[in-house]
């Protein structure tokens, strides 16, 4: 278990350059197992393309957008397999595809429950986008992405709705990336219990806030560009941010920078 204080050593003092060199090592992890890093891109991916595919097919598309955002809440627990590996390379261990997929977890059971505690989350934040949603446009059908666009930014109903649910799910998004940032790769490796992997994560984000704010601001961007690909860029940027966060997690509470 790793103490407050031992965890306040190694992290104090990040640059905000650092998040970009915990990039460059996730890529190198990507380029030395390039099967395993694409089999978890690909395999998002297409879960993704069927999770989109049945909004449409539900006539619910609006919900896509904060589905969307739930993958970020969620993106944590699912790279697992991505943080082993990098543990793994590191370390001079055998790489497999099994041990990315069968992860020998310290405290599985605090892991599931941080898991389900995630998935909570994200259902709260589909309920609050479809209250907000009726709040505005009332329950008139979807209008289509294109008609969509249009009420979103020049009505007065679509810009509140924006305005709103760009608060709530910021605030939120927040609120989880400082509990996950790193206690999901905590409870990994460490036999600590999920509650202190939360605290040790939030302390670690508020005395480097800086530096977290660009590495939150990079995983954002990445996402996005995941997303607006028609979900087809996750296959790349997904594996590379999992590879990436365990060299931020080293980075944060062992000291090592990645070289």
């Amino acid at each position: 278990m790793v103490s407050a204080d031992t965890a306040h050593a190694s992290g104090a003092g990040m640059e905000p350059d650092e998040p970009w060199e915990w990039l460059a090592a996730g890529w190198r992890d990507m380029l030395s197992v390039p099967a395993i890093s694409l089999t978890y891109g690909i395999g998002f991916t297409l879960v993704s393309l069927g999770l989109a595919s049945t909004l449409f097919l539900l006539d619910v598309p609006h919900l896509l957008l904060p589905l969307s955002a739930g993958f970020m809440l969620l993106g944590p627990m699912l790279a697992v397999g991505l943080y082993e590996t990098s543990r793994r390379r590191e370390a001079g261990e055998p790489i497999s595809l099994g041990s990315a997929l069968f992860v020998p977890v310290k405290r599985p059971t605090q892991l599931a429950y941080l898991g389900v505690i995630l998935m909570v989350v994200h259902l709260i934040w589909i309920r609050i986008a479809t209250l907000l949603y009726a709040l505005f446009l009332g329950t008139q059908p979807f209008p289509g992405l294109e008609e969509s666009i249009s009420i979103l930014f020049f009505t007065y109903d679509g810009l509140g709705l924006l305005v709103l649910g760009t608060a709530f799910g910021g605030v939120l998004a927040a609120a989880v990336f400082a509990v996950t940032a790193f206690s999901v790769p905590m409870l990994m490796v460490r036999d600590v219990d999920a509650v202190t992997a939360a605290v040790e994560s939030v302390q670690m984000v508020r005395r480097n806030l800086w530096p977290l704010m660009v590495w939150a601001w990079l995983i954002v961007m990445l996402t996005a560009v995941g997303i607006v690909t028609c979900f087809v860029g996750l296959a790349i940027t997904f594996p590379l941010i999992g590879h990436a966060t365990w060299h931020a997690y080293r980075r944060a509470f062992d000291g090592i920078r990645p070289k």
